[in-house]
């Protein structure tokens, strides 16, 4: 039966959602009583009675330790957001005390970070110098689940790769241009002229998956009715694929164009000539469905929204 909400409500501590999440981050009672101070047979009776207040348990044990169910992952989630969500207030009640400050968590994909993320950073540090920032890369499937976890207010990025985006709202910035890139030892780096079947004989580096630049590159080789090249690199570091690039003489890869912009700024890779056909997908700004934003994490919102506009105002977008 499922508990009524003046029943959770009234039983149900804040100190008893920070016991949870020290179990589900430990692993074992021993290590999470450890952690906050506690006894063993103490946190077991926490545990015992936050269960019952649920009608149902929410870890199952083992001589290994202690695992949230499905039920338990599912209040896991709400309590990183009401922690979160907490420490929040906690901060933007020391910046209302100070006349200033507060605390935003951003997370980005690497094309975003260049493009439109430094940009609106620096734009918000002028009007909110007492502001802490918090940013965050990775790729779409990791931010959106942080997201959904409380550990970030918002993040730039897509929403078309989670099965459950519904539990989002989506705000478009931009779409994202892309770029071939190879080393400077490369034979193709001073190439004029370059086409798809040349580089169907290079060893490439990928992203993993089914992320959107992979199928960007799978979809580009199908429609030219050529096979992807084989034993790919796949990684979707940025900062891999560059030090490889600039290592490995053989290599090829695709890139935000921002990263690409920042690759020849500093010698560390080549852009190709060759445009990509397939279009790319854009990105956004990605918040929990129907969470209210901090000051701050509105003020970073409007930055990226000029930084956007700036960004398009500087270059088309990639046909």
């Amino acid at each position: 039966m499922v508990p009524s909400l003046s029943s959770i409500t009234s039983r149900l501590r804040f100190r008893q959602l920070t016991l949870l999440v020290a179990l589900d981050e430990w692993g074992s009672l021993h290590r999470a009583a450890d952690q906050l101070g506690m006894t063993q047979p103490g946190l077991s009776k926490a545990l015992r009675e936050i269960e019952s207040t649920f009608g149902a348990e929410l870890f199952q044990r083992s001589p290994q330790g202690v695992q949230a169910n499905e039920l338990g992952r599912c209040i896991l989630r709400y309590a990183r957001v009401i922690a979160s969500d907490l420490g929040h207030l906690r901060e933007e009640i020391d910046g209302v005390l100070r006349g200033s400050g507060g605390r935003v968590a951003v997370g980005t994909i690497t094309g975003a970070l260049h493009s439109v993320l430094i940009g609106a950073l620096a734009q918000l540090r002028q009007t909110q110098p007492a502001l802490s920032i918090e940013v965050r890369e990775g790729i779409s499937s990791e931010l959106l689940s942080q997201l959904n976890e409380g550990r970030l207010d918002l993040a730039i990025c897509r929403t078309t790769v989670s099965s459950q985006a519904d539990q989002f709202d989506y705000e478009a910035l931009e779409g994202e241009q892309v770029a071939l890139a190879v080393g400077a030892q490369h034979a193709l780096a001073r190439a004029k002229r370059v086409n798809l079947a040349q580089l169907a004989r290079c060893r490439w580096i990928l992203y993993p998956g089914n992320m959107p630049l992979r199928t960007l590159v799978e979809r580009e080789f199908r429609e030219a009715g050529l096979a992807l090249p084989p034993y790919p690199i796949e990684t979707a570091s940025s900062l891999a694929t560059m030090l490889m690039l600039k290592q490995d003489p053989q290599l090829v890869a695709v890139m935000a164009e921002g990263t690409m912009a920042f690759c020849e700024e500093h010698g560390i890779a080549k852009r190709l000539p060759l445009a990509m056909r397939a279009r790319h997908e854009g990105y956004g700004i990605v918040t929990r469905r129907g969470a209210r934003l901090s000051p701050a994490a509105a003020l970073l919102a409007q930055c990226l929204r000029e930084a956007a506009s700036a960004s398009g105002d500087e270059a088309p977008l990639s046909p």
